[in-house]
């Protein structure tokens, strides 16, 4: 299986990035100090640097995702590494009809032109977005495209890195009903929008109506356990020391049979990324109040502005850490 590695990266096969943005242009222990709650930005975070970033379950493509606010987390943040843990385009939306407006698109520019600055992105495709899965072992121009990666910690310790759809059961054994609960789950968002948006109007800050819904349900809970438990295993049958994964929209950090448990939550309700600093610290950060939500998307080809900071040099290569 095709994995990367920050310890080292497989030498991939190159494709040129102008052909993926055109197409994308037109359509253990635990940590020492680590952040189990999200915390809310503030202005005084802007132009944080970290050693790695991980988002997933953006879901492009779709009305929920929350794109205005990805791309401002975007801006203000860079990394030496940017995981994107799956789920990152929604193709089942797409295949229902075509969503895709320009902040989604410059949500895409914006990843694009950090690959390009330096930093090293690694796609790791999801459920909604297994198309990629294709396309697993190439590189489009600094973007790596895996089936799964490993982190390694500033403190050595190596986190499995997936999306985790794996381990849902529904997904495997009968996907019709995952069709029919995804339905089901729009329902859920489109009432979360309208009722946000009562809530902008009064003057108050986003809360996931949906979110509170699912984490009430007796079974989702249940759910919600089990796929957490079988993803530490599976970390543990491997010789890891803990799992970032995504899928399940629930933003979590914690120690879990021994083992570090990190989902980075999602782009629909969470509003949450997992970054690890330069201290070796894992933190989730909420991003519910965009900073900059006006500013211009440059595209990725274009000339450095006045707004744009360089992003770090890539991780050093070593050998291959699978």
């Amino acid at each position: 299986m095709d994995r990367a590695s920050v310890c080292g990266l497989t030498p991939p096969t190159a494709l040129p990035l102008e052909g993926i943005a055109a197409f994308l242009g037109t359509a253990a222990a635990p940590p020492r100090t680590a952040s189990t709650t999200p915390t809310d930005a503030t202005p005084s975070r802007q132009g944080r640097r970290y050693r790695a970033i991980f988002i997933s379950d953006t879901h492009l493509g779709t009305r929920g995702c929350k794109a205005e606010h990805l791309l401002d987390f975007l801006r203000h943040h860079e990394s030496d590494v940017l995981y994107l843990v799956g789920d990152i385009i929604d193709g089942w939306a797409m295949k229902k009809g075509l969503f895709w407006p320009q902040a989604h698109n410059d949500v895409v520019q914006k990843v694009l032109r950090k690959a390009r600055k330096g930093t090293q992105v690694i796609y790791v495709p999801g459920n909604h977005d297994e198309f990629g899965r294709q396309f697993v072992g190439l590189d489009f121009g600094g973007i790596s495209i895996r089936a799964e990666a490993v982190h390694c910690l500033a403190d050595g310790r190596r986190l499995w890195v997936v999306h985790g759809d794996f381990a849902d059961g529904v997904i495997r054994h009968a996907k019709w009903l995952a069709h029919v609960g995804d339905t089901l789950y729009d329902l859920a968002l489109w009432l979360n929008r309208h009722f946000n948006a009562l809530r902008a109007r009064l003057g108050l800050t986003y809360w996931s109506l949906s979110q509170y819904l699912k984490h009430k349900v007796k079974n989702a809970v249940s759910f919600i356990t089990d796929f957490e438990r079988v993803l530490v295993r599976e970390a543990h049958r491997r010789g890891f020391d803990g799992v970032v994964c995504g899928h399940i929209h629930r933003a979590e950090i914690r120690e879990l049979d021994g083992l570090l448990y990190c989902n980075d939550g999602d782009w629909v309700e969470s509003l949450t990324a997992l970054v690890e600093t330069h201290e070796g610290q894992l933190q989730l950060i909420e991003w519910k109040t965009p900073l900059a939500p006006g500013d211009p998307v440059p595209r990725w080809d274009e000339p450095d502005g006045h707004s744009e900071r360089e992003a770090p040099a890539r991780v050093p290569q070593q050998e291959d850490a699978a």
